[in-house]
């Protein structure tokens, strides 16, 4: 049985104002598909087939590890319209011959706690494996390639007191470790516009701010997934910092109508804010929001900083707020408060 949060997320995600007749009778491939953001979307779309609003599509879920996506997929095991393929991006696809008619790239290692103990693995899927997937795209001659890029993209931003548009560039310092990620996304964006450029393979990309939702990992290593955790096993919430950076808090159910509403709607080679600014606050704020949310629980804030050879590398970029005026023009905008996603994401683990 599908937990009751998700399927009033995907029905909210498929009740959304969206050309979805385009995707009618198309095959849909989606790399890095275990992911907690791309999985969603996996959802999103076979929940569609179930409101038979149209000749089904087909989803193609591109994963590494099969015990996952078996796990992940439990729901739809057996169904015709989703079929999960093993394969690295990193290395030659091999594919089948399936017509592919849009391309979700979103493989990448997102948590901060691999960009220490696996920086190659967190950088390459962002260049060798958006290159051959835009290598497949071109053969396939699909309708719309959407990459995944990141936040992270924008570097330091001076004192970050206004909202960052997508054609602001901070600075990244390539020499320190972290920035595999960072510096992995631009790349990677980098060759999408290129293809775009050359070859006329349209594409889009999506910059997601902070996403937060049913389903994602607990062990995550990103402070908000530990508080989530925290809370769920009754323990008092620790702030690893001085908890004065802000961050922009988005919910799953928005995110996924966002990426959707690029992906049919997007002008072909542009860049997308994907964020709540309207659910911007600092960590330390957050964490007592979160405390807030249960005062059953009896729960506390406290302060452990964290000790400088833990393996977790902190991001320094003090305030990540996004511009949204330009996904706006698409026809979208966030609708869940800070408060209610965070008490349906607490809730859906806790059923």
């Amino acid at each position: 049985m599908r937990n009751i949060i998700i399927e009033e997320d995907l029905k909210f995600i498929t009740d959304a104002n969206l050309p979805w007749d385009k995707l009618a009778g198309s095959t849909i491939l989606i790399s890095g598909a275990n992911g907690f953001l791309p999985s969603y979307i996996v959802g999103a779309l076979l929940y569609l087939n179930e409101k038979k609003l149209f000749s089904k599509l087909k989803v193609i879920a591109l994963v590494r590890n099969k015990d996952k996506a078996l796990k992940r997929f439990a729901h739809y095991k057996d169904r015709e319209d989703l079929k999960i393929i093993v394969q690295d991006v990193c290395v030659p696809l091999s594919l089948p011959d399936d017509n592919i008619d849009y391309v979700i790239h979103a493989a990448s290692q997102a948590s901060p706690k691999y960009y220490y103990t696996d920086p190659v693995g967190t950088f390459l899927p962002n260049v060798l494996g958006t290159y051959n997937l835009l290598a497949e795209g071109a053969l396939k001659k699909i309708k719309n390639f959407l990459f995944f890029s990141s936040s992270e993209i924008y570097g330091t931003m001076g004192d970050g007191g206004s909202l960052i548009k997508e054609n602001d560039v901070g600075k990244i310092d390539p020499a320190k470790i972290r920035s595999c990620y960072a510096e992995g996304k631009r790349a990677g964006e980098t060759l999408c516009l290129s293809w775009f450029q050359q070859y006329a393979l349209p594409v889009n990309i999506i910059r997601p701010f902070h996403t937060y939702g049913p389903g994602f990992a607990l062990d995550d290593g990103r402070v908000f997934a530990d508080f989530v955790s925290d809370v769920i096993d009754n323990r008092d919430l620790v702030l690893k910092s001085d908890g004065k950076n802000v961050r922009a808090f988005c919910y799953v159910a928005d995110f996924v109508v966002g990426a959707l509403s690029v992906l049919l709607k997007g002008q072909a080679g542009e860049v997308y804010n994907l964020g709540n600014p309207r659910a911007a606050l600092s960590i330390r704020d957050l964490a007592n929001l979160i405390v807030g949310l249960y005062p059953e629980k009896k729960l506390k804030v406290v302060v452990k900083i964290r000790e400088q050879n833990d393996y977790y590398l902190a991001s320094e970029f003090n305030i990540s707020c996004p511009s949204i005026e330009k996904i706006k023009q698409l026809g979208w905008e966030p609708v869940f408060d800070i408060k209610t996603g965070f008490k349906r994401t607490i809730e859906s683990f806790l059923s």
